[in-house]
């Protein structure tokens, strides 16, 4: 018999797992019957796919050159189905699109509202993820689009700068800098109190970063997980925070103080993977992306398409 693709799923989340109760878990179904299907897939390629001596189940040199090409035909087969659902008029069609978490503050909102105006067929399922899960879900053909940082990215994507991000001092009303529109040094900036992201936010290295260079040792007295919780502490309480100055458009009780030096500017890029199929939905998102890019920083997006 000829592998069938429940035999290809089924190898993969062995391979995933590294064993066989733990995969058929996963795929809800027996484990006597995930390993009959296994051994049916053994018997059509000729050869063991799996090593099941050890404590944990591996691959053999066959099963992982077998591996790839078994991925592969999934991603292909799904790709082929999207493909077919896929209408070219954007009446109906699905997204697949994450962002970092700073995009959820003030990106995600805009574009959600311009695609549902312009595409209102078609359905977007949004992820928040940190950039170095992005990368390896758009390879896997998870997504279809992902919003992050320039930078060296994993090969097999491409990128395509939207527009440039500068970061500054946040206070509220209650902070004794509120209003204030001189420069804020970095010597002084150590003596104002902090709230910020924490460490695993690319935000917040990008932010110790710049402070390490300038042998800053900032006061941090709140480390939170959340922007929007940040946002509520800084409006509500004489604290300080750094983060995007496009975080207090719009928002009452929140104002931006310049540092000097200033923080460097981070680009914002859309990313997809190079071979896999785009879909008239992705490609409409990353339209009216590089619009609203235009419209919101005009000058940045001339000089980033020119």
């Amino acid at each position: 018999m000829a592998p069938e693709l429940r035999h290809l799923r089924y190898l993969l989340a062995v391979a995933a797992h590294g064993n066989f109760t733990r995969a058929a878990e996963e795929l809800h179904i027996s484990q006597p019957t995930l390993s009959q299907q296994i051994r049916q897939l053994e018997r059509a390629v000729g050869v063991p796919l799996l090593d099941r001596s050890g404590r944990t189940v591996r691959l053999t040199d066959a099963g992982a050159a077998y591996l790839p090409y078994a991925r592969r035909a999934l991603q292909d087969l799904a790709a082929a189905e999207r493909a077919v659902h896929d209408v070219t008029d954007l009446s109906r069609g699905a997204l697949r699109l994450a962002v970092t978490p700073t995009f959820t503050a003030y990106l995600v909102g805009p574009l959600t509202a311009l695609l549902h105006a312009r595409h209102p067929g078609i359905s977007l399922y949004l992820r928040e993820l940190p950039q170095e899960r992005i990368e390896p879900a758009l390879l896997a053909d998870e997504l279809d689009l992902g919003i992050a940082f320039q930078g060296t990215h994993l090969p097999g994507l491409s990128a395509a700068d939207l527009f440039t991000e500068s970061l500054s001092l946040v206070v509220g009303d209650l902070h004794p800098h509120a209003g204030r529109t001189a420069p804020l040094s970095l010597d002084e900036l150590a003596t104002v109190r902090l709230a910020l992201l924490s460490g695993d936010f690319a935000t917040r290295v990008h932010i110790d970063a710049h402070f390490s260079r300038h042998a800053v040792r900032p006061d941090v007295a709140v480390e939170a997980t959340s922007i929007n919780a940040l946002t509520e502490i800084v409006r509500y309480s004489p604290l300080a925070t750094v983060l995007p100055d496009a975080l207090t458009r719009d928002r009452p009780g929140l104002h931006t103080v310049p540092l000097d030096p200033a923080l460097p500017a981070r680009t914002v890029t859309l990313l997809h993977r190079e071979s896999g199929y785009r879909s008239a939905a992705a490609r409409a998102f990353t339209e009216l992306a590089h619009e609203w890019a235009g419209t919101q920083h005009p000058t940045q997006e001339h000089q980033l398409k020119g």
